[in-house]
C-alpha cells in the first residue's frame, strides 16, 4: 500500500475509533469539577445576551466553534460537508482537520476544499501539523481560502502512532516559522493532552497571540492510536492535562485562550468560559452529529447548542461569554487537587461577586476585548 493509501486509511480508523469512543463515553470528565455557585436572583433576560465573541483579532458571532476533526477520504469530505453547512447556517466558526494529507496527495483536496466551498463567507480555520514549515502554512491557508491557521502540537500521539515521527526538537523553531510567514494569525492547539502553563508561555514569546489548550476528556488519541498499534500501550490513555487544569494554569502573559477537549454538552463550554476561555471548541460531540444526522442533524444540533448556551450565560447573570469569567465557581476533586500541587489559589474564583454591587454586571464585563 503506497504511502497515500496508508494515510487514506489512517483518516479512515481515525472516523471509525472516534465513532466508537462516542458510542460509549467516559462517565465523567474534569469539567465536571467545575460547579457554579447559584445566585437565584442574578439571571438576567435571554434577549439581553449577546453571543459575540473577541478573539484575538478577530470578532465571532459565537463563543463557540467547530473544532479541526477530520478530511481526506470520503468519509471525510461528507462530514466536512455537512459541518461546513451548519457553521454556515448558525454562524459557527469552523476548523478543518490536518491538511497535511492533501498537500502530499492532491487528489484529497477536494475533502477539504468543500468547507469554503458551501460556506463561502464564514471564519475557516485550515490546519497542519507541527514539524511543517511556512511554506506548507501558506498552501493550507490557500488550499482553503482561510482567515486563520491551527497548528497543532500531538507528540503523544505521534509517540504511539505506528508511522509516527518522533523528531520533536525542530518544533519549536518550525512553529515560530509559521506564525511569521503563513500569512494569517496562527491558533496553536494540542490534539487533546493540553497545554501546560509553561507551554502557553513559550507560545508567547513565540508571538502566538491565540491559543487552543485541547486537553484531555474527549476524543482520546492515545487510545486511538493504540489500537491501530499490534502492541498495547493503552497505559497511556490517561496522559496530559484537561482543559480545565490547562485553564487555570495560565499564565498572565500567555496567550488568549479557547478551550476544547472534552466539551460534551453546552454546560461544559459555559465552564470554560467561566474559566476565562473567549471561546469552546467541540470535534466528538459535531461528528457524532454529522455522521448520523448529516447537514440536517448538524445544523439542528449546533443550533441547539448555542440556544443553552445563550439560556446559561442568562441564568448566572452574564450578558456574554466574556461576563462568565466574573461569575462565582467552585472547583472540586481532582482539577482542585492539580491547582493546589500547582500552586494555584482557587479561593478567588469562589466570590468574585462578593464586592460587585447588588444587581450589577459579572466583573467579566469589563474584560479587556483586544
Amino acid at each position: 500500500m503506497g504511502s497515500e493509501s496508508l494515510a487514506a486509511s489512517r483518516k479512515e480508523d481515525h472516523i471509525r475509533l472516534a465513532r466508537e469512543q462516542r458510542s460509549a463515553p467516559i462517565a465523567r470528565n474534569d469539567f465536571d469539577d467545575v460547579e457554579f455557585l447559584h445566585h437565584a436572583l442574578d439571571g438576567v433576560d435571554v434577549a439581553e445576551v449577546s453571543l459575540q465573541a473577541q478573539v484575538g483579532p478577530w470578532t465571532w458571532s459565537s463563543p463557540l466553534y467547530i473544532n479541526g476533526m477530520t478530511g481526506g477520504t470520503g468519509t471525510a469530505g461528507r462530514v466536512n460537508r455537512a459541518l461546513a453547512i451548519a457553521a454556515r447556517e448558525t454562524g459557527v466558526p469552523m476548523a478543518s482537520g490536518s491538511v497535511g494529507i492533501a498537500l502530499d496527495d492532491p487528489s484529497t483536496a477536494a475533502s477539504f476544499r468543500v468547507i469554503r466551498e458551501e460556506n463561502p463567507d464564514g471564519f475557516v480555520m485550515a490546519n497542519i501539523g507541527a514539524g511543517r514549515g511556512a511554506d506548507d502554512a501558506r498552501r493550507a491557508v490557500d488550499l482553503l481560502q482561510a482567515d486563520a491557521l491551527q497548528l497543532h502540537l500531538n507528540a503523544v500521539q505521534e509517540t504511539i502512532m505506528p508511522e509516527g515521527d518522533r523528531e520533536f526538537s525542530s518544533w519549536m523553531r518550525g512553529l515560530e516559522e509559521v506564525v511569521a510567514g503563513a500569512g494569517v494569525p496562527v491558533v496553536v492547539k494540542e490534539v487533546g493532552f493540553g497545554l501546560s502553563g509553561r507551554t502557553q508561555r513559550r507560545l508567547a514569546e513565540a508571538g502566538v497571540q491565540v491559543a487552543d489548550v485541547s486537553g484531555t476528556g474527549g476524543t482520546n488519541f492515545a487510545r486511538i492510536e493504540s489500537a491501530r498499534r499490534t502492541d498495547d500501550v493503552s497505559y497511556l490513555a490517561g496522559f496530559g492535562q484537561s482543559a480545565p487544569c490547562c485553564l487555570l494554569d495560565a499564565p498572565a502573559d500567555g496567550p488568549q485562550l479557547l478551550a476544547s477537549g472534552g466539551v460534551r454538552t453546552p454546560l461544559d463550554a459555559v465552564r470554560a468560559y467561566a474559566l476565562g476561555a473567549r471561546a469552546a471548541g467541540v470535534a466528538g460531540p459535531f461528528l457524532t452529529l454529522a455522521l448520523d444526522g448529516g447537514e440536517e442533524g448538524a445544523v439542528a444540533g449546533i443550533g441547539a447548542w448555542l440556544t443553552r448556551i445563550r439560556e446559561l450565560l442568562a441564568l448566572l447573570g452574564a450578558r456574554s461569554a466574556a461576563d462568565a469569567a466574573g461569575t462565582d465557581v467552585l472547583v472540586r476533586g481532582a482539577v482542585r487537587e492539580f491547582a493546589q500541587l500547582r500552586g494555584i489559589d482557587l479561593g478567588a474564583l469562589t466570590h468574585r461577586t462578593d464586592a460587585r454591587p447588588l444587581g450589577s454586571r459579572p466583573a467579566g464585563s469589563d474584560q479587556e476585548e483586544s
